[in-house]
């Protein structure tokens, strides 16, 4: 009887926890808590998780729950496949996944493909995957390196009077040596083709606290700008090197991953006046006061620091996981309200993304990000990008518009770059008027 008893009440566990995974749609985190790039992948997870929490906290989409389980990466390559490889299956199988690493997301792009995964890559990461038609699996939401690179030299542009007052001006790319922070390559160098500045181009080795002969070089060349492509402690390094050698941070212009708390106040007073772009923009938000209410009130906030709540990377987190979101709501409209059975389900939604001034409003987010529409065809969906600046003690939007610049120009090497790749991997474009 004992035997029986056991049988019936293992059996009884499995079918609860079936019909418990049945109304649950599971994300694999590839995160990164350790190491060199810690600060920013704990806040910007942590953002992901508190939003998801909010998410369960009111009873899920429709009532499909929310599960995850994070995979440590410590933002090497090599680890994120591993970790992808290893939470792709689980739990019923991932219906998406956000690696947050522009050297996983290459790593990835032919697995998610083959293993029809959609990849959310917000903000970073290959920027002709915003051709849907032959990066069918690829989302670069909201804007891409290029796009942003577009934007920065229009923001230069416009300080300076106009476009033509760009001729015979330096301006130096200061970028972390790696596929990151040479993705904007094409962009800067066909706007320096365009509008005849000079580009100079200074690599920054991993992790980039030693940059003595960088502003060795800075220091000989007097640019008129330094557009500072960082991540991680590059960039406090890069703002007190500029500060000991007398560069104004007036004159220095950050990647969005160059832009947050993490990166000014360990540099003090020598971050003071310094610019980065940015498309979550500093505010107070409902939706972060939502969190910091129902999740944080609860207990089950992710930030051990809750001073960190409402901080950049914990907004950009908070802004993957209304994406993540809205894509299943929006396929769950397509396909019924329930959990969504395949991954190709998943990828509609991210393809029918529509966040107007009314739905960012009823989110609570409407400031905080863009406004932005994806389809087959452009993955993108934005290609808007704000500045803000160092107070001393904040971030302050400086830039009351968002800032589209080059968008036919960006179209343009999107496409041509995507055909070369499909042509390389003997990819056949999708027929986006067939898709529904």
């Amino acid at each position: 009887m004992k035997f029986i008893h056991k049988t019936l009440l293992a059996a009884t566990f499995a079918m609860a926890a079936t019909a418990a995974s049945a109304q649950e749609q599971f994300i694999p985190l590839i995160s990164y808590r350790v190491g060199p790039y810690a600060d920013g992948g704990s806040g910007f997870f942590g953002g992901v998780i508190d939003y998801l929490n909010l998410v369960n906290a009111s009873g899920g989409i429709n009532g499909v729950k929310l599960t995850w389980e994070e995979c440590e990466s410590e933002y090497n390559p090599t680890r994120g496949v591993e970790c992808y490889e290893r939470l792709k299956k689980a739990h019923g199988g991932a219906s998406l996944v956000e690696p947050l690493s522009t050297g996983i997301a290459y790593g990835l792009i032919d697995r998610v493909a083959q293993d029809k995964i959609p990849m959310e890559t917000l903000g970073y990461g290959r920027s002709d995957s915003a051709d849907g038609r032959v990066f069918p699996w690829v989302f670069p939401l909201i804007t891409s390196y290029w796009s942003q690179a577009a934007d920065m030299i229009k923001y230069l542009a416009d300080k300076e009077g106009g476009t033509a007052k760009l001729k015979g001006k330096k301006i130096v790319h200061l970028y972390h040596d790696s596929a990151f922070g040479k993705e904007p390559f094409p962009v800067f160098e066909a706007y320096a083709r365009e509008y005849g500045f000079e580009l100079i181009k200074i690599p920054v080795p991993h992790p980039g606290n030693e940059q003595q002969s960088q502003w060795l070089q800075i220091r000989q060349a007097k640019p008129d700008y330094v557009i500072l492509w960082g991540w991680g402690v590059m960039n406090p390094t890069a703002i007190k090197a500029a500060q000991r050698n007398g560069y104004p941070r007036e004159k220095m212009l950050g990647v969005w991953w160059a832009g947050s708390e993490e990166h000014v106040i360990p540099a003090g007073d020598a971050a003071k006046g310094y610019s980065a772009m940015a498309f979550p923009t500093p505010g107070n938000y409902p939706v972060i006061e939502e969190i910091r209410k129902k999740v944080y009130g609860a207990g089950k906030g992710n930030l051990d620091d809750k001073g960190r709540i409402g901080s950049v990377y914990h907004m950009r987190g908070v802004v993957s996981g209304i994406l993540m979101v809205e894509a299943i709501r929006k396929a769950q409209e397509k396909y019924g309200k329930g959990k969504l059975m395949s991954s190709e389900q998943v990828r509609w939604g991210f393809e029918n993304l529509n966040f107007d001034e009314a739905r960012l409003k009823a989110l609570g987010a409407f400031g905080m990000m863009p406004p932005m529409k994806t389809s087959c065809l452009d993955h993108e969906g934005s290609g808007a990008a704000k500045v803000q600046r160092w107070d001393g003690k904040a971030w302050k939007v400086v830039t009351p518009d968002w800032i589209v610049g080059g968008r036919d120009m960006i179209r343009k090497m999107v496409e041509e770059s995507a055909a070369k790749y499909a042509a390389e991997k003997k990819i056949t474009p999708r027929d986006c008027s067939k898709e529904g």
